[in-house]
């Protein structure tokens, strides 16, 4: 009987444990990787804002910064994934989207601004209120021999991950220092040096102008515009 209690005890021990490991997907070597490589791409953005000055420096690290909260949001959830860790990715990026408007809103003045508040809170509360599908948990960590081999192709690599998002705040920088271009609404995206303006803008001229601004951008390789002239969509 003695034996039998010791048997029960030492499987629950081992049933416990169990459970614990199976709520971790990630290694602790794998957190810490994808942990070091937010941080150094908030490093390389937010050190590329120091190159503007006045509302688009504050623009250029509100953004970094929601940016790093959000990807530090996203691995917790891949880490340890739960209804709470999907949850709080929808907040991160509810609330950093909110951030990055409200700091935008900064270049407006008086009713103007307080309209692009009140519009800017209102989408944070709508985002906050949809429904957000679950964060997908890692795979298990499988033995060397049956992992696929390393990527070799450069755009599998952090240093360009990191380019481009140092590439993206840059344009971005460059386009809101532009005082021809500071109400216009155009976002910025990179991929392997290639950048993607979109948004609304007043005029014809300010495309042009804005993308001769991204191609002055040092990593820029071409420009693709996808702007539109508000009252012609």
């Amino acid at each position: 009987m003695k034996n039998l209690k010791i048997t029960l005890v030492a499987a629950a021990m081992a049933l416990a444990f169990s459970n614990g490991a199976l709520a971790q997907t990630l290694s602790k070597a794998e957190y810490k990787a994808d942990k070091d490589k937010i941080a150094a791409e908030y490093k390389s953005a937010s050190a590329a804002c120091s190159s503007s000055t006045g509302n688009a420096k504050d623009i250029c690290m509100v953004e970094a910064k929601g940016k790093q909260k959000v990807a530090t949001a996203e691995l917790d959830a891949r880490n340890k994934p739960s209804a709470k860790a999907s949850k709080d990715v929808s907040t991160a990026k509810a609330d950093a989207d909110y951030a990055l408007a409200k700091e935008k809103c900064d270049d407006k003045a008086g009713n103007d601004k307080s309209v692009c508040v009140k519009e800017a809170k209102a989408a944070q509360a709508q985002a906050k209120a949809a429904p957000k599908a679950p964060v997908a948990p890692a795979t298990a960590s499988k033995p060397d021999s049956e992992k696929p081999a390393a990527p070799t192709s450069k755009k599998e690599s952090t240093g360009e991950y990191v380019d481009d998002a140092v590439i993206t705040s840059k344009v971005k920088a460059a386009v809101l220092g532009e005082s021809s271009l500071k109400s216009a609404e155009i976002n910025v995206e990179t991929y392997k040096g290639i950048v993607q303006l979109t948004g609304f803008v007043r005029s014809r001229a300010d495309i042009d102008k804005a993308v001769a601004v991204a191609r002055g951008v040092k990593g820029v390789t071409s420009v693709k515009n996808d702007m539109i002239v508000k009252g012609q969509q």
